[in-house]
């Protein structure tokens, strides 16, 4: 095995959480923000055109960016301009969006595992689900305890015109670095976003701490452990 390159999910893989908890927490904090900017909205609606954008993004088909998927069906759900809007969504996560930490784990071993590769000469790439802003991902990025400079790319919704499952996202990934997908590995905790990978020819390292597999898909992955396992795997290449 000659792996030269991993690539990394963040939620639930570096940055240990249970998605649905952390949904929960923020959506509401969110909602929140565009009330106290006097927009006119109920709560429980909003939150339902939020996940309905979360939807274009996920089916977006190439044509434009993620962000622009999102907003441009939003800017038909809100009483405001797709740009207030937009302005209003970026100071929450830059500001009270922080507040979501508290449904997270972080766990040293995410930046040692990082760390580990680097200093066997492996590029490391952050490949995230690409639904969120880049100031929300930096976020997270810190609460997780790693270093964002750490990372050849870190996927966002301004840059990305693909999401996970689609093999696409991971393709562009690829196709941007040269990378041979013999030489890679990806590292996900989620059966059906992150082993969709393993269409390209790309093998997969399944994290188990806070796996995630709604759909009940059977398990398919060339290498599967927890974190600190992984760290001794990382080790080892």
């Amino acid at each position: 095995m000659s792996i030269r390159h991993i690539l990394f999910d963040l939620d639930g893989t570096l940055l240990p959480m249970v998605q649905d908890e952390f949904v929960r927490f923020y959506m509401p904090l969110l909602a929140k923000a565009y009330m106290e900017k006097g927009v006119p909205i109920d709560p429980k609606t909003f939150i339902g055109s939020v996940w309905a954008g979360y939807e274009a993004m996920v089916k977006n088909d190439g044509s434009r960016t993620n962000r622009e998927a999102f907003w441009s069906y939003i800017d038909r759900e809100l009483p405001t301009s797709a740009e207030e809007s937009e302005r209003i969504a970026l100071s929450f996560y830059g500001d009270a969006f922080n507040q979501a930490v508290c449904t997270t784990r972080p766990a040293p071993v995410a930046d040692q595992i990082v760390k580990a590769a680097r200093e066997k000469g492996l590029e490391t790439y952050l490949a995230t689900n690409p639904v969120f802003p880049r100031c929300a991902t930096l976020n997270r990025i810190r609460w997780a305890g790693l270093d964002a400079e750490d990372f050849r790319v870190i996927t966002t919704y301004e840059d990305c015109v693909y999401c996970k499952p689609n093999p696409k996202y991971f393709q562009a990934i690829l196709d941007q670095f040269d990378l041979d997908p013999s030489e890679c590995l990806m590292v996900g905790n989620d059966v059906e976003e992150d082993l969709s990978i393993r269409s390209l020819g790309v093998k997969t390292y399944l994290v188990t701490d806070t796996m995630e597999n709604k759909k009940n898909l059977p398990v398919e992955s060339e290498y599967v452990g927890t974190l600190a396992e992984l760290l001794d795997f990382v080790k080892l290449l």
